[in-house]
């Protein structure tokens, strides 16, 4: 392992910032940014070597391969990161706009949504995975929320409680249990799995994890956070009365003012099912 991958697997290993998710994403687009750097021809660095022609190297690249405007913001978090903790962070302009990096795109009518397919399913043979992939369909849930769920914890009989340690950004939140398929689903795994998450004793989160990202892609699955969107879409529906855009519903522009007044209750509520603040984000999911 080259001096800098290795002293910022070290960075990442004493500053344990945010939830397992956002760390293994961030180690992951740091050894990433630090291999395209030696590429870059930078051969000779070390974490605290940073410099702003290293910044604008990165950028340059990124933007030649295509990257979207989203992907290099958040990798420019990431750099950030880096170097607010070796006590660097002049290296980066504070507006991503100083790079000229586009701004983000939420609004989206092209549907992001995800089956299940059953044939697919029945070919994981890991019980715990079919597990996480169900509540990620039934509850719209994250795949870190999915893989640490216990569903003693969580089963209030008309709602589910989400831990704020099971969830991005700490923000515990409550989902409504409403079908059938949703009661069968927790009852199963309660008789099935009893009082604890989703993850075998003698494993640790990161391993499942690994796991489920193994059976996943052996099972010819991808995208899977495009559950979430089927989520959404469905809840959308069944409160609105109406298809999302996304879903091939009209765009919003285009409602009455009483519809446009339900939109926007809905997808707030639909926001926070999810675990977002924000109304805005639902068009990511829904459209606008």
């Amino acid at each position: 392992m080259d001096k800098l991958n290795y002293e910022l697997q070290q960075l990442c290993k004493h500053n344990k910032d945010g939830s397992f998710a956002t760390q293994n994403n961030r180690h992951r687009m740091l050894q990433l940014s630090a291999n395209q750097l030696k590429e870059e021809g930078y051969r000779k660095m070390g974490s605290h070597s940073l410099k702003p022609k290293h910044i604008e190297s990165l950028v340059g690249r990124w933007k030649a391969e295509g990257i979207s405007s989203g992907t290099i913001k958040n990798r420019m978090a990431t750099l950030r990161w880096w170097s607010e903790k070796v006590n660097k962070p002049g290296v980066i302009k504070r507006d991503n706009n100083e790079y000229s990096i586009e701004n983000r795109t939420y609004v989206s009518n092209e549907s992001k949504a995800r089956t299940l397919p059953q044939d697919n399913l029945n070919s994981i043979s890991n019980a715990l995975v079919t597990y996480s992939l169900k509540l990620q369909k039934q509850f719209g849930l994250r795949r870190e929320e999915s893989i640490k769920f216990n569903v003693v914890t969580a089963d209030k009989n008309q709602h589910l409680e989400l831990k704020s340690s099971w969830t991005k950004g700490g923000r515990g939140r409550i989902i409504p249990i409403n079908t059938a398929e949703q009661r069968y689903l927790l009852n199963d795994i309660k008789s099935k799995i009893g009082n604890r998450a989703l993850i075998p004793d003698d494993r640790t989160y990161k391993q499942q994890m690994k796991t489920y990202e193994w059976h996943v892609k052996n099972a010819g699955l991808d995208k899977m956070h495009g559950l979430r969107h089927a989520y959404a879409q469905s809840r959308y529906k069944e409160l609105t009365g109406w298809n999302s855009p996304a879903a091939g519903g009209l765009s919003s522009q285009f409602l009455s003012e009483g519809q446009k007044t339900l939109d926007r209750q809905v997808r707030l509520l639909i926001s926070k099912e999810l675990g977002h603040e924000r109304e805005e984000i639902t068009a990511v999911y829904l459209g606008r």
